[in-house]
């Protein structure tokens, strides 16, 4: 298998969304008086914003403004319209805050010693940038999907990555948590890799916890993916 370079999925694969939203929308909560599963209104949110942005191809709006509008959508379903405009504006502003899963870092370091790392994401740019410098990665490029134009699950979104990184499809080992991910991507020719990440969706569990087809790797870890990639499985 000849891997030149390395593509990972950011939101979810990489960063801890659910934790972050939780703890921002308590400490609103606990301002306003209001009480609520708020592992419930986080998901909600996750799950209503995908839903706007996932497959798009030039929209005029990036995953920023669609976390805003989500953000008002799931607050008014769930009674939360006390939520001052500073308080959703603070909720909003977690996403820039967010702490990547603690196996990451020193992975992606060990990894990146050895090929280009790349964040592939459908999230903006700016917050890639902002959350690597706060919990201390570096990627060799940053490909959002904002910047193609063409948002993932799309054929072009891949073939498009590919061609910015000068890899040909099948050098590119596409790694992700999300089994609509991972199969775009092996449909666009990448290789694939599926890391477990049990807690994105916090108590309850993700919604697609195992792989539904036979992916490169299928690892628990970034640190067993990193050993594994190591040893030329």
């Amino acid at each position: 298998m000849n891997i030149r370079a390395l593509a990972f999925d950011t939101g979810g694969t990489v960063l801890d969304w659910h934790r972050g939203l939780v703890k921002a929308l308590a400490e609103a909560g606990a301002q306003s008086q209001c009480v609520r599963d708020w592992h419930a209104v986080a998901n909600d949110w996750r799950r209503r914003s995908m839903k706007c942005i996932v497959g798009q191809r030039h929209p005029g709006f990036n995953m920023d403004e669609v976390h805003l509008h989500a953000l008002d959508e799931v607050l008014e379903q769930h009674g939360l319209e006390a939520f001052t405009p500073a308080q959703r504006l603070r909720i909003w502003r977690a996403w820039y805050e967010l702490d990547a899963w603690p196996d990451f870092a020193p992975a992606q370091a060990a990894l990146r010693a050895a090929w280009p790392v790349v964040s592939f994401t459908m999230l903006p740019t700016a917050l890639v940038v902002e959350v690597s410098r706060r919990n201390g990665f570096t990627w060799d490029a940053v490909i959002s999907c904002e910047m193609t134009g063409v948002y993932k699950p799309h054929p072009e979104a891949y073939a498009t990555a590919a061609r910015w990184m000068g890899v040909a499809p099948a050098n590119i080992l596409m790694v992700a948590c999300h089994n609509f991910d991972l199969n775009a991507a092996h449909g666009a020719g990448f290789r694939t890799a599926f890391v477990r990440r049990p807690d994105e969706w916090g108590p309850g569990g993700p919604p697609d916890p195992e792989p539904n087809m036979a992916y490169d790797f299928v690892e628990p870890g970034f640190d067993e993916l990193r050993r594994a990639l190591a040893a030329g499985r």
